[in-house]
Order: structure tokens, then C-alpha cells, then sequence
């Protein structure tokens, strides 16, 4: 089958009851049929749910689904975004390991690095996204892992994942942990470059309305079964609420996604043209310094456009406080367009000149492209911008 009947045909196995819809789990546990079977479930002679802490029918739906689209062999499910970024380097790393990272990752993923695995040894160094001569050298006898976002947030920086799949190989004892949120599996699948292990933050795309929050880890059996021992002893769990929401919400992953990319673009072409506008970055404007990475390495371009207004600040919240349709807010991926101002929300924590470096200035402006009317989103756009003039 296609993806898109993949996404819509792959569900759990029907019960008795012959359900067209996967029905919700809500249960902590799960009864065995006899005292012996309870014995080969937790020996792992035979599979079968326990507690919904290790596992539940929805999650495991919504895990296969993800898997097939990223081209994964197994996966795990956690409670947000930020719970899966963190376990995929907590519970594979320990005291005295090293990660590469880029620089232009997510506020939280830098406290992260910066501020919580220091206290329990673990270090990092930063690299440039552009500047890949800098990661061969970063590399330690003890770094044990290159982490990555691609695009990245909110400066949309790309990484070359086929000239990362060939460092591997130079190095196969380094684990490449890519997050994939922005791009979704959809638009970009990072295993097929070689990366070891896929990050989501199924609360953006993968749901897709800004209703539940979620996270995902995809990669080699290997390293998710070693992933497994540390979420089920320190509980990062999904619910199977938001497990069945997310699920049902893939169905329209690729539908949304076409949507968002081609309302996206218009968006990056009118603001380009715009005299209150200092520089536009989407991956598949023709402007962008990597656009030939991109369109190689990316279906489309995503569903978010960051900018920068002339007169920084003053001029952000002007604009900002002038949007009439589309709401203010920190989130993105929704079916909602979204504005935020970077420098004084998601990347607040960071210092100035580290924001720079990234690309956020106090003009930067992040959208989120949602579903409406590409019409009714330009015009809602244009005519805040216009109010700078």
C-alpha cells in the first residue's frame, strides 16, 4: 500500500466486539489467563501487555505506524517531546560520556546539555550547523553520541544527513540521534541516511490541533531495547488517551502536511517581497543558503517560516500585537497559524549572543502555517507588516 493507506488501513487486531475503530485502552493493567502465562510475560517468553506503563494496545498502535513510516525497526512512546529527547540521551549515555551537538536545537534540549546531564557528568560540545568541518573535530575518544535538529527551530538550519550517515561510519560506536519534528516522517526520514535514532514531538504535527501532548523515539531494536529498561523504571509513559488521539490523527498527516508546506511557501515568497521585512529563511525558498540540501533532502519545505523585521523589537511586538486572525502563542504544528516572538519566549533562557548565533534576533519572528485559507493567512500577515510602514 501507499503511505497515505498505510497510515489510514494499520491498526490494532480487532477484538471480539468487530470494531471498524480502534476502541481506547483505558486500563493500568492487564489480567493473565493463568499463573503461568503471568510468569512467561514478565520472562519474555511470550508477549502480552503487563501495565500500561510498559505498554498498551493503543500505544503499540501508534508506535507501529511511526515505525513504518520512518522506516524504523521498533519504537517507544513518552509523555511529551522533551520526555523522549531526554531519554534517548539519558538512557543510553552515562558518567563521563560526551555529546556532539548542534548549536541550533530547541531552548529546552539546550538546558538539557547545559544545565541537567552536567550534574551527572555527562558533557557536550556545540557545533555549527553550516560549518560540518567543525564536527569531525569535536569529536572525543569519549563522545558517544551526535544529536541534531533538522530543520532546525527556529532558525531552520539544515544538517547534510547523507554526509552524517558517512561520519557513522567512520565512527560506528557514535550513536546519531536526529530530531525529526519539524520536517515530520513524512516530509524527511532520516534512517535511510544511516541515523541510529529519531526523536518526535508527536504534540506538533502528529497531532496536528494542539490538543495532547506526546512524544517518540524510533530506531534499531538494539538500542530501543535498551531504551526500554529506562522508561519503564522511570515512567515517562504515554496515555492511551493521547496514544488513540495521535493515531487517529496520522490518518491526515500527509493531507495536512501538503497543506501546510504549499500555504507555507506563498507565506516565505510574500514576506521576501515586503519592505519591513529584513530576511526571510524556509528551507525550499530559493533564497535559503542551503535550498539545494533541502529540496534533495526534504519532500517540502515544513510548515514554518521564520523571519526578521526591520527595527527589532519594537517592531516584533507591534506586528505581533497587530495579527487579527492568527493566534500568539509558543506552540506550532497546529491547524491554527501561529506567531512567536523567539527571542523572548522558547529561546529566553539563552543568552544574547548565543541567540545570534542561531539566527534569532529581537526582530525574529516564527510562524507556524496552519490551515487555513492561504489567503486569509497572507492577508492577516500583510496587514500587521503594513502597519510598520
Amino acid at each position: 500500500m501507499k503511505e497515505q493507506s498505510k497510515l489510514i488501513r494499520s491498526q490494532a487486531s480487532r477484538s471480539h466486539n468487530r470494531e471498524h475503530s480502534v476502541p481506547l485502552y483505558l486500563t493500568s493493567s492487564f489480567i493473565f489467563e493463568s499463573a503461568e502465562q503471568g510468569r512467561a510475560i514478565f520472562a519474555d517468553e511470550e508477549e502480552g501487555n503487563i501495565y500500561s506503563r510498559y505498554s498498551n494496545p493503543n500505544t503499540t498502535e501508534l508506535i507501529e505506524k511511526v515505525c513504518e513510516l520512518e522506516g524504523a525497526e521498533a519504537g517507544l512512546s513518552f509523555s511529551s517531546g522533551m520526555a523522549a529527547v531526554f531519554a534517548s540521551m539519558a538512557g543510553l549515555l552515562k558518567s563521563g560520556d560526551h555529546i556532539v551537538a548542534c548549536r541550533a536545537i530547541f531552548g529546552s534540549t539546550h538546558q538539557l546539555l547545559t544545565q541537567l546531564l552536567p550534574r551527572w557528568g555527562i558533557t557536550y560540545t556545540y557545533v555549527d550547523a553550516l560549518k560540518t568541518e567543525e564536527w569531525e573535530a569535536a569529536i572525543r575518544p569519549e563522545t558517544k553520541m551526535i544529536f541534531l535538529e533538522t530543520p532546525s527551530n527556529p532558525g531552520l538550519d539544515l544538517v547534510d544527513l547523507e554526509w552524517l550517515g558517512s561520519l557513522k561510519k567512520k565512527y560506528p560506536h557514535i550513536i546519531l540521534n536526529v530530531d525529526n519534528c519539524f520536517a515530520t516522517p513524512y516530509l524527511q526520514k532520516p534512517i535511510e541516511y544511516g541515523i541510529d535514532l529519531v526523536c518526535h514531538s508527536a504534540t506538533k504535527y502528529m497531532d496536528g490541533q494542539g490538543r495532547v501532548l506526546g512524544g517518540l523515539i524510533l530506531g534499531s531494536e538494539k538500542l530501543i531495547k535498551e531504551l526500554m529498561f529506562f522508561i519503564r523504571h522511570t515512567g515517562p509513559a504515554m496515555s492511551a488517551f493521547n496514544a488513540w488521539i495521535f493515531s487517529k490523527s496520522l490518518e491526515t498527516l500527509t493531507l495536512r502536511m501538503d497543506r501546510h508546506c504549499g500555504s507555507a511557501l506563498k507565506l516565505a515568497e510574500m514576506l521576501e517581497q515586503h519592505p519591513a521585512v529584513e530576511r526571510v529563511r524556509y528551507p525550499h525558498l530559493k533564497s535559503h543558503p542551503q535550498y539545494e540540501l533541502a529540496k534533495r533532502q526534504m519532500k517540502q519545505g515544513g510548515g514554518i517560516v521564520t523571519f526578521e523585521l526591520k527595527g527589532g523589537f519594537e517592531n516584533a511586538k507591534t506586528f505581533i500585537d497587530g495579527l487579527e486572525m492568527i493566534s500568539i502563542t509558543s506552540n506550532l504544528g497546529d491547524s491554527r497559524s501561529i506567531a512567536t516572538h523567539p527571542a523572548s519566549t522558547t529561546h529566553s533562557k539563552l543568552k544574547e549572543e548565543d541567540r545570534a548565533s542561531l539566527g534569532i534576533f529581537p526582530g525574529s519572528i516564527r510562524i507556524s502555517v496552519g490551515l487555513e485559507d492561504a489567503e486569509d493567512i497572507l492577508g492577516d500577515v500583510q496587514q500587521s507588516l503594513n502597519k510598520l510602514l
